[in-house]
């Protein structure tokens, strides 16, 4: 199947019954509100909306932690076939919860990850999904929002050209994070220049996702 290139195929696992729920996603599906796709289970939702600045905000159940993931991505990144399959990631585990894509790449990298989860649980010794939820290693505390949020906000940016640095040639450039108490430091670990934006809670993440450009200090600047 051939997708138009305002057309984009979505999964998730259900966290509750383990059935991956697939639906196609339209630029003008998404004009409304708010749109949902809901396992025929009943008992989780993915949902998407766009934000202000007519990003795309997508919630995804995760089969580890017990409250959904957000993600805010742009429109040329959900509606790319260029990139292959984006794979949205739970930041605990690293196991990838949604693929976005064209439909045929997305139902492979699904497989395929199914197929990776399967051999991750018979090492763990776990027989059901429910069982991942109840892993004492999990941090279930730390609200792993924040650090989607941020993750995919310096992506977008960084694709965008919106981040700058003491590198003189931007595509030499590297950028990373770290999140420290109240705070995110995000740094290029090619020249070093950083800056730090306060980070207490998950209104002020939201504040960050809503940012133009951003713009790193060399060191002895910061």
């Amino acid at each position: 199947m051939i997708l138009d290139k305002k057309e984009a195929a979505v999964a998730y696992r259900c966290p509750v019954c383990g059935v991956t729920v697939t639906s196609i996603v339209g630029v003008f599906s998404l004009s409304g509100d708010m749109l949902k796709l809901r396992c025929s289970c009943k008992e989780s939702e993915l949902t998407m909306s766009y934000t202000p600045d007519k990003k795309i905000r997508v919630s995804v159940p995760c089969i580890a932690c017990p409250r959904p993931h957000n993600y805010v991505i742009g429109q040329n990144t959900f509606f790319s076939r260029e990139k292959g399959v984006f794979r949205l990631p739970c930041s605990y585990t690293g196991i990838d919860i949604c693929f976005i894509g064209e439909l045929a790449k997305v139902t492979d990298a699904v497989k395929q990850s199914n197929d990776e989860l399967v051999r991750l649980m018979q090492e763990a010794g776990l027989d059901d999904l429910s069982r991942i939820r109840d892993d004492d290693d999990i941090n279930v505390e730390r609200d792993p929002q924040i650090e989607d949020i941020v993750r995919y906000t310096i992506a977008e940016l960084n694709d965008e050209g919106k981040i700058k640095c003491a590198c003189q040639n931007n595509a030499i450039a590297h950028f990373d994070f770290r999140m420290e108490k109240d705070s995110v430091v995000i740094f290029c670990e090619e020249c070093g220049a950083r800056t730090r934006v306060p980070m207490p809670g998950l209104t002020a993440a939201k504040d960050f996702a809503m940012s133009d450009a951003l713009t790193l200090l060399e060191p002895n600047d910061t």
